[in-house]
Order: C-alpha cells, then sequence, then structure tokens
C-alpha cells in the first residue's frame, strides 16, 4: 500500500504520481452501500467553479492590463501591497492533478495547501463524480486558485506534459527522496483517489517514482497530509516563476475577486 508537497535547468520538469488506494475498494472507486458518500451530502460540500467576471470582462473586449489598470485604483494601499506580495511569489513550476477525487475535506484541503504554498493551478480529472470541496476547509482559499478540469485521463496527461513535466510515482521502494523534487524545474503531483487510486491509464504514464520515508507501523498516509509533505518540499526554495501574460492575468482575475461589486462596475465602465 503507497502513500502520498532553486530547481536545476537541466533537470527534467516532473509529475508525481500518487497511489493511495483502499485493500477493501476495487479500481472503479468506492462500492454502493458502502456509505461513503456522509461528507458529500453534507451542505458543506460545494462545487468550486471560475468566477465568471473575468471571462465576462473579455468577452466585452476588456484586456487583463485594461483590467488592472481600471481596478487597482480600487483597493487600499494595504491590499495592494498584500496582493502584490503574494502575486510576486506564485509558481506555475509547481501543480497538482486530483485523480477523481471523492472526500470534499481531501479536496479542499489539497486546493488550500496549494494557495498557502503559492501554486496557482490545480487540475482535477473528476472520472467517476463531480469534483466536491468542503467550505469549513477551504477558507475561500479556492478563489485565488486556477481550477482547471479535464474529460479524460489522456487529456490530462497531454496538458501535463506539454510544458514537459515527467510522471513519477510514489512508491514504498521509490528511487527519489521528498527533497529530490526541489531540484525539479516543473512538478506536478497526480494524487489518485481515496479509494481506487489512480487510474491505469495514469498508472502506465510513470515514468520515476519517490517514496515518503516512515518510522512508524502504518504503511500509507492520508491523500491530503501526503500531498501537503510533498508539495511542501517541492516548493521549498522557489521563487516566484509567472510568465507576464500568467502575471496580468492572475492579477485582473484577483482584482475582480477583490473589488466588490466589480461586475456591475465591469458594464458601467468602458472596455480597456
Amino acid at each position: 500500500m503507497t502513500s502520498a508537497f532553486s530547481g536545476v535547468a537541466e533537470a527534467p520538469s516532473c509529475a508525481l504520481v500518487v497511489d493511495v488506494r483502499s485493500p477493501d475498494v476495487g479500481p472503479d472507486g468506492p462500492s454502493p452501500g458502502k456509505n461513503l458518500d456522509v461528507r458529500r451530502d453534507s451542505e458543506d460540500a460545494f462545487e468550486p467553479v471560475a468566477v465568471p467576471n473575468q471571462a465576462r470582462a473579455h468577452g466585452l473586449g476588456w484586456t487583463d492590463r485594461g483590467l488592472i489598470e481600471a481596478f487597482d485604483p480600487m483597493l487600499s494601499d494595504a491590499r495592494r501591497e498584500r496582493l502584490l506580495e503574494v502575486l510576486d511569489g506564485r509558481l506555475m513550476s509547481v501543480t497538482v492533478l486530483l485523480d477523481a477525487p471523492h472526500d470534499p475535506h481531501n479536496g479542499a484541503a489539497v486546493l488550500r495547501t496549494c494557495e498557502a504554498l503559492g501554486i496557482q493551478t490545480v487540475h482535477v480529472l473528476p472520472r467517476l463524480e463531480e469534483f466536491l470541496a468542503s467550505r469549513v476547509i477551504t477558507k475561500g482559499s479556492e478563489k485565488w486558485v486556477d481550477i482547471v478540469r479535464h474529460r479524460s485521463a489522456d487529456a490530462a496527461l497531454r496538458a501535463l506534459r506539454a510544458p514537459d513535466y515527467v510522471l513519477v510515482g510514489c512508491h514504498p521502494q521509490g528511487e527519489l527522496l521528498p527533497s529530490s523534487l526541489r531540484e525539479i524545474p516543473r512538478v506536478a503531483l497526480v494524487l489518485g483517489n481515496e479509494h481506487g487510486g489512480i487510474c491505469d491509464e495514469l498508472e502506465r504514464g510513470v515514468d520515476r517514482r519517490v517514496r515518503v520515508p516512515m518510522r512508524g507501523f502504518v504503511e500509507s498516509l492520508n491523500v491530503s497530509v501526503s500531498a501537503a509533505v510533498l508539495l511542501a518540499q517541492a516548493t521549498q526554495g522557489r521563487a516566484g516563476d509567472l510568465t507576464p501574460d500568467e502575471r496580468n492575468r492572475v492579477h485582473a482575475g484577483w482584482l475582480l475577486q477583490s473589488v466588490p461589486r466589480s461586475g456591475e462596475i465591469l458594464e458601467a465602465l468602458r472596455p480597456r
């Protein structure tokens, strides 16, 4: 049973696959009647989606630079300083792919960890059911990260490999230690379903393996705990690395999140 957070320019980029398969649940996910949907049925669970204001702004003719010029003056000095401070540390060189996440608490915890560590993009492959997160756990962190959904494992693999990611599986006998992730320029952590693990197509894409050293009797960690351990290592020592276009897009989106009634303001102002 396996468990599941300055790069060196010459090293390959890396996508880290974690298989957290439970021994009593098959590869197709949780079995009916096992009462595994209690948290998913909670009023606290919600489907995190992108706030449409930025897409609507683009449809109205706004550019990201124009949005920044229009909305930045509406912030207080303290809010502007804090927003720019966080933006400076944002990372595209570390990302996550959640494969068929089931428990909203786990999904929410991963989103919150990513936001806290400066990871801007979280990829999701909702193979079995829609992606839900717990509001109590996210604490609004979903507003500050980009959540990208994929329709198939093949689409997710292509999206991760386009920027030269290499898939690395988490395994008790893995040749890599978590600290090795710091030296890899671009890392994507692929987390398997809590009950069924990663799907076969993703598993076949693994190129290397990494282990989480353990000294106790347990053989695995909760998926969100494992993600935090590995992502903390993967992000350590990295400077913010958004491209100018990425920085403008993220900055504009955050301004629309920060300014009250930004949707109404968009309608009233002339696009820039």
